[in-house]
């Protein structure tokens, strides 16, 4: 079938709640893909971060093919040989003192809304259905009914209420803005390192610094979505570390697979999950020995293959060199690590949607969000003469 073929039947029998480019992939391997028609392109999305590792990684494909053979799903019903590895390795990693395995970010999202709440009735003291969650405009948390309920996103919450109560939208990167919002009710404070579908927005320096003391002294719990930033994304293993500080709940998911499985958790210190009782939280599919066995070889490769200082030293090189381009249509590049955007002024004749159909045709795949920010995140295996021939193209576009 030729892509025209596979178009026509993804629009004629798909729901269209995506608008992707008319590429259509058949192979992975590394940072490179192939589509139906033999062509070869450079990822530089990664699926929104969950190919950290490149396509179908040799060691992730084995630990997952072993273990396939062996136990897929057993339910948390009864116990399995791969997921206390996990803990016990995922803890000594990230520096976390309990964990709780979900499949997707967005349930990663529920879970950490559920135990919060939770916190700050049975150990805050917070009046029953009175808890109160701060988020941050512009955020992305997932697709969720009570996560587009705090969405700022008219897309994303249109003609889908009502919605959840007990959430409070801050602006985002404004610690005294916190400091004002945080009430008795406040029972935690969810925010992104760095927003990434809000076009790579980092935060001023400083900012976690700050709002980790507010939350210490308001006894508020932080949430860190590290779903996109996480796992060696910003040249760090989580990008709390860039400003030395620790969360309270940490979420991951996406690279947390390697691209090969649905996986995501929830990390903790030991006072907030450990509110939790039998019963009250859950997923078939969580914490079952494919997925395990897969996130475990996902995170040793990330160490053992060097992925998370490629990241930061690839990212500082491709992101020195896009600032070079001379453009009257480009109001900032920014980035940490292999997270990257150019942002064009508003009003820039065909957007970012333009550019990165550009791009497709010279064999770089990148996506643009909120109309007029490109993105650019390869797989953090991208070497330097890959990177120059990305930047030869982009030149070509943008220069």
């Amino acid at each position: 079938m030729e892509t025209s073929e596979y178009i026509s039947l993804e629009n004629e029998y798909g729901a269209s709640n995506y608008k992707p480019l008319d590429v259509v992939l058949t192979k992975g391997e590394g940072i490179w893909v192939w589509d139906v028609d033999g062509n070869k392109y450079m990822d530089c999305l990664a699926a929104y971060s969950a190919v950290n590792q490149g396509h179908c990684h040799p060691k992730i494909f084995k630990a997952m093919n072993d273990q396939a053979k062996k136990l897929t799903l057993t339910s948390r019903a009864f116990r399995n040989d791969q997921l206390p590895l996990l803990y016990k390795e995922l803890c000594e990693m990230t520096n976390s003192h309990k964990i709780l395995p979900m499949n997707s970010g967005a349930e990663a999202v529920e879970t950490a809304i559920k135990c919060v709440r939770k916190w700050g009735y049975e150990v805050k003291g917070i009046e029953e259905d009175k808890a109160e969650i701060i988020v941050c405009n512009d955020n992305f948390h997932g697709r969720t009914l009570s996560i587009v309920g705090f969405s700022t996103d008219d897309n994303a919450r249109d003609s889908f209420g009502p919605f959840p109560a007990g959430f409070k939208i801050i602006p985002y990167g404004d610690a005294e803005a916190l400091e004002k919002a945080i009430t008795k009710n406040t029972a935690a404070f969810m925010v992104e390192p760095i927003q990434g579908e809000a076009g790579v927005i980092i935060p001023p320096e400083g900012y976690f610094k700050k709002v980790r003391e507010i939350c210490d002294r308001n006894n508020v719990v932080l949430v860190l979505d590290e779903i996109q930033t996480g796992l060696g994304r910003t040249g760090a293993l989580l990008a709390e570390e860039h400003e030395g500080i620790e969360a309270d709940l940490t979420l991951i998911g996406k690279a947390l697979s390697g691209g090969f499985y649905p996986v995501s958790a929830v990390l903790s210190n030991k006072e907030v999950l450990e509110i939790l009782k039998p019963g009250q939280h859950g997923s078939t599919f969580g914490g079952n020995p494919l997925a395990c066995s897969i996130a475990r070889a996902s995170l040793q490769v990330l160490v053992d293959e060097g992925m998370i200082e490629n990241s930061k030293k690839m990212g500082e090189y491709f992101l020195s060199e896009l600032k070079k381009i001379n453009n009257k249509d480009i109001k900032d590049i920014r980035g940490r690590g292999l997270m990257i955007a150019i942002e064009l002024h508003e009003g820039t004749e065909g957007g970012a949607r333009a550019i990165a159909e550009k791009l497709q045709k010279l064999g770089i795949l990148c996506k643009e969000t909120h109309t007029y920010t490109v993105r650019f995140a390869p797989p953090l295996i991208i070497k330097k003469e890959e990177v120059d021939w990305a930047l030869e193209r982009i030149k070509q576009v943008l220069g």
